[in-house]
């Protein structure tokens, strides 16, 4: 019988049959204290666990105390261990206490000097978000395989504070590019800008310096006519873990965002097809309700819709520009990574705008190269079609050049290109073969990619290895699949005539006709008879008039 159930049976004996509390006693052949203990209450006191004295520990309680609470400030890996307080206390004590002692000594004592030196509860003050005012903005990173590599790249998230309603952008760097990009596209999703302000951390892309104990900062040049072109106003928040609190909506969303629909790990081409994905993900979490809220996010998000500020006529730039010079290799150096243009561009300066996700050269207006950006320091991103002038002149660089092996990598330099190139080299001789590859791969820049192809193969299945004829052979494909057999640019047709009637071209001799007449007397060339008989002496002679 268990103490419980002897103190329910003596309660139970007392009730019903009124027994004293000497014949209880007798009864259940307990002490009479036993009995008074067990009548006012059905449960049994605890056990009261007897206080061990400990000789040896009581002289340096209070010193190993001190220690435990400099550790509460001191550097995680630079704390006292167990081991280093028994050593401590034979080192400037001379005493010899047994490392069990002090290890349950101080297994017990950590916890209690945690306790005592805790800060109080922090609370916190629910805000209020009128519709259409606020927004917040932050970074969060997010692993990607791109390509079939592990890549770090950087989830931008702005979200709007009251409705929840968050637009996403999945970038390969968190510079000020991708910043301010992610916000002309956060704004052109949302079809507005907040009217009230948007809260940002201390982020480098648009703070210069912070300035000490102050909301003050100093901004990027950049970052301020951005402001000034949208129209709204940034709210900094506090540095650490203090401002976090400031902007939890946000920081909440990458997270959950992040749980939610980037795991697992999405394998991707590029980052645009991510980025197309992200934008059904966001019409899912416009179905969504936040807490225990009754209405939807995108319900919500209608009414902030409607007080937005509209946006400016035009987009703002957001890339960066540089003026490099192509060196002698026909690279350009960007941000420390290396890109192809064309050959003739050698030694020249050429414009250059940076985006977060693509490069573009100019040569005056006209562009010359396009290419993904790279990130890294020292990579390098060569087009074989860059090079095909010198491979002309220089056909034996052609099978030991980098712009070919990435080209393969590519796979713009195919198994068709592969074979011909066997087969012309094997013909005409490997410098002259080498050629004939060259010239076919300069009808890429004028003739569909696919009909190339189909040209090239219909050619090695007749034996022959012309450029003409894969030229004539790519032309009967493009007019088989009724498509020009050249790439050109759409033309913009000409405005349809207001009436049916109206000739197309004015009449001059109507639109003479329709001027005023002119009432001036014709000149009178006499008077410039003189000027054929004038030297350059006579002039010097009148001087200036």
């Amino acid at each position: 019988m268990t103490k419980q159930e002897l103190f329910r049976s003596i309660r139970h004996d007392s009730w019903r049959e009124g027994l004293s509390v000497r014949a209880l006693a007798r009864r259940y052949g307990v002490h009479r204290r036993l009995v008074r203990e067990a009548l006012p209450t059905p449960v049994p006191a605890a056990r009261r666990t007897p206080q061990r004295s400990a000789p040896r520990m009581g002289a340096f309680t209070k010193t190993i105390d001190e220690w435990l609470r400099a550790d509460l400030e001191a550097p995680p890996k630079q704390r006292h261990t167990a081991r280093r307080i028994t050593a401590r206390l034979a080192e400037e004590f001379a005493v010899q206490i047994p490392y069990p002692t002090v290890r349950d000594h101080v297994r017990k004592r950590r916890a209690v000097v945690a306790a005592e030196s805790a800060a109080p509860a922090e609370g916190f003050i629910v805000r209020h978000n009128r519709p259409g005012c606020d927004a917040e903005v932050d970074f969060g990173e997010v692993w990607v395989r791109l390509d079939g590599r592990m890549t770090k790249c950087f989830l931008f998230a702005f979200r709007m504070a009251y409705s929840g309603r968050a637009v996403h952008r999945i970038s390969s760097s968190c510079g000020q590019q991708a910043f301010l990009a992610g916000h002309v596209h956060a704004f052109t999703t949302l079809g507005g800008v907040p009217a009230g302000q948007i809260r940002y951390d201390n982020l480098s892309a648009a703070v210069s310096r912070v300035i000490y104990r102050s909301r003050s900062r100093e901004e990027s040049p950049k970052w301020r006519e951005f402001q000034t072109h949208y129209g709204f106003t940034p709210f900094y928040c506090q540095p650490g873990e203090r401002g976090a609190h400031e902007k939890g909506g946000v920081e909440g969303q990458v997270g959950y965002f992040r749980r939610n629909y980037l795991t697992p790990v999405p394998e991707v081409g590029a980052l645009t097809e991510l980025n197309a994905r992200l934008l059904t993900f966001e019409r899912k979490e416009e179905r969504r309700r936040i807490g225990h809220r009754i209405r939807t996010i995108g319900q919500d998000f209608e009414l902030e819709a409607a007080v937005l500020l509209p946006l400016p006529p035009e987009p703002f730039g957001t890339g960066l520009t540089f003026t490099p010079r192509v060196d002698r290799y026909s690279l350009i150096t960007v941000k420390m990574c290396r890109y192809s243009v064309p050959v003739h561009l050698i030694g020249r300066k050429v414009h250059v705008v940076l985006h977060p996700e693509e490069l573009l050269v100019y040569d005056g207006r006209q562009q010359v190269a396009r290419h993904p950006r790279l990130s890294g320091r020292g990579a390098e991103r060569i087009v074989l079609d860059h090079y095909l002038e010198v491979l002309l002149t220089k056909p034996g660089a052609l099978a030991g050049s980098e712009a070919l092996d990435q080209a393969r990598r590519q796979g713009v330099f195919t198994a068709l290109h592969e074979a011909l190139w066997a087969q012309a080299t094997g013909r005409l001789g490997e410098s002259e073969g080498t050629k004939t590859l060259v010239q076919v791969l300069l009808l890429h820049r004028h003739l569909h990619g696919e009909d190339v192809l189909a040209g090239i193969s219909r050619c090695l299945q007749s034996g022959t290895v012309s450029v003409d004829a894969i030229s004539l052979e790519a032309r009967k494909s493009a007019e088989a699949h009724g498509r020009s057999p050249t790439v050109t640019g759409e033309l913009e047709l000409p405005p349809p005539a207001a009436q049916a009637g109206q000739p197309a071209v004015t009449s001059l001799d109507e639109h003479r006709r329709a001027l005023l007449y002119d009432t001036r007397p014709p000149p009178r060339l006499e008077n410039w008879d003189q000027l054929l008989h004038r030297t350059r002496k006579d002039a010097r002679k009148e001087g200036p008039r």
